[in-house]
């Protein structure tokens, strides 16, 4: 999956001839920045990285961009997947969950810890395909998070809150967000064909689920006030 997420991301990089009074030149042509990448000189698709380390790249300052092809949303879902972060939290789950012996069908040992870090691992990469990519592709609907960055603490509080449940489509439309809300129901659904026997089941696929939810609300709050935060304690302040 990794190395079709790279092969599938690779694009030529555009440029044009123009004729000068002093002879030949070349200018190189910008291409569009990818969803959660900023073009030089410009942060309107926001910061890569909340804290520094932890990947957001489908968090965009543009209230109106253009919609993404599913080309785009399949190198969004893996870049977010695959991000060196991820596996490295993954690690630090699988250690806590040893601690706790959490999913203790796995057991103990470095046999345990392998299946938790892979479990961990998998969650990841199931809850981003779904939400960034099947669905967004099937329904038509815009994966990213789309930053306020203005108003009361309040309005924005709430809105970075609603859109785990209430975002746009390709054409710039409000809906109800079935990407965010299947990705999480589906993907903890396929957990059951890896989770241990005795951790499977509807009432877990549920609570697991709901939690999945709230943690993408978490994030929601931390895209839309960390750039605040970073400028304000940091000094690192954008014009967007």
């Amino acid at each position: 999956m990794a190395l079709a997420g790279v092969a599938f991301a690779q694009e030529p990089q555009p440029g044009q001839s123009e004729p000068s009074p002093q002879g030949p030149r070349t200018t190189t042509l910008q291409p569009e920045a990818p969803p959660g990448k900023a073009g030089p000189g410009t942060s309107q698709e926001g910061h890569e990285r909340i804290l520094g380390v932890i990947p957001a790249f489908e968090v965009t300052n543009r209230q109106h961009p253009s919609s993404l092809t599913p080309r785009q949303k399949f190198r969004l879902f893996a870049r977010q997947s695959f991000d060196p972060f991820q596996w490295l939290a993954a690690g630090a789950q699988a250690g806590a969950g040893q601690a706790h012996n959490s999913l203790p069908g796995y057991g103990q040992g470095a046999a345990g810890y392998g299946k938790r870090y892979g479990a961990a691992v998998a969650d990841v990469t199931d809850r981003e395909f779904m939400s960034n990519f099947l669905f967004p592709v099937l329904l038509k609907q815009d994966p990213r998070y789309f930053r306020r960055g203005r108003g009361t603490i309040q309005h924005r509080f709430l809105y970075s809150l609603e859109q785990e449940f209430w975002g746009k489509t390709d054409q710039g439309t409000r809906q109800f967000n079935y990407s965010k809300v299947l990705g999480a129901f589906v993907a903890k659904g396929v957990s059951n064909a890896y989770y241990p026997p005795g951790d499977r089941g509807l009432g877990l696929t549920m609570r697991r689920s709901g939690i999945s939810l709230l943690s993408g609300m978490g994030t929601g709050l931390a895209a839309e006030f960390w750039p605040d935060i970073n400028c304000k304690l940091f000094h690192r302040c954008h014009n967007i």
